[in-house]
């Protein structure tokens, strides 16, 4: 069954001969890359939303290196338990997590408000389906999908529930208490513990927590790796420049990713 819902009148999108149709004719062309735009205009809050070109283009070079890799061989491993058929993946960027969720489904969907970033996801893998589309009007039929992943991205809880099956799963990845904690050191005069828990009290009048688990990542990055990392992060506009400019003269730097995964489901 396809999972998309057009935009603009919520009924369901067939796909022919590269064009999604709802049964209002409203159409929308698969571009050459391989993706689906239903980021309507009246949607939309800025001309070119998400991140930029260079931040999505650092993440790429950074995570292909593999220093994220536990955290996505542990979210593979936490939807292989769960035994799904389809997944909708919410903020997916350039779509590293994505791909590799992919092979424990029958059918994925990712999509990012980026429409840069949904371009560079494209090229990995043509079997997902790739959309750019906003969390506030997911663009996916309601009581669909299995599983919702939102990856260090937003978490639009009504959006979730409506496309949620009975039953269906959540999964939030968000900054463990001491995520590159050294690195923020470096960067900011204050550094405080990330707290993870507050998505998970803003959704449990929904949603009950069913399993919770913490996995760290050591990684020792050469100058350009951290240059990446730190611009794909808000650091690269949040810190101060010469903060930042000393930290990157560094040859190489220690650091510990950590990574909180909560699995919710509906109730």
């Amino acid at each position: 069954m396809n999972l998309l819902m057009c935009p603009v009148c919520h009924k369901q999108l067939k796909l022919t001969d590269k064009t999604w149709r709802c049964d209002n004719n409203h159409s929308y062309d698969v571009a050459k890359q391989g993706y689906v735009n239903l980021h309507v205009v009246q949607h939309k809050h800025s001309k070119n939303p998400g991140d930029t070109p260079e931040s999505v283009q650092a993440r790429r070079a950074f995570l292909s290196a593999g220093h994220y890799a536990p955290l996505q061989q542990a979210a593979v491993e936490k939807i292989k338990a769960l035994r799904i058929e389809n997944l909708l993946d919410i903020g997916c960027g350039e779509g590293y997590y994505t791909n590799a969720m992919h092979s424990e489904v029958m059918q994925c969907v990712g999509v990012d408000i980026a429409k840069n970033a949904v371009q560079a996801a494209a090229k990995l893998n043509k079997n997902i389906t790739w959309v750019v589309g906003t969390g506030s009007t997911l663009p996916v039929l309601e009581h669909s999908v299995d599983l919702c992943t939102s990856l260090f991205s937003p978490i639009p809880k009504d959006e979730i529930l409506r496309v949620l099956k009975p039953q269906g799963y959540l999964m939030v990845v968000t900054p463990g208490p001491q995520h590159l904690y050294a690195l923020r050191e470096a960067l900011f005069e204050e550094v405080q513990a990330h707290d993870p828990h507050k998505f998970a009290h803003q959704l449990e009048d929904a949603f009950e927590l069913t399993e919770e688990l913490i996995i760290d990542a050591p990684m020792v990055l050469p100058q350009q790796d951290l240059k990446n990392l730190i611009a794909m992060t808000p650091y690269a506009y949040k810190a101060k420049p010469e903060r930042r400019l000393a930290l990157e003269a560094q040859a190489e730097i220690e650091l510990t990713a950590q990574f909180q995964i909560f699995i919710f489901q509906k109730k």
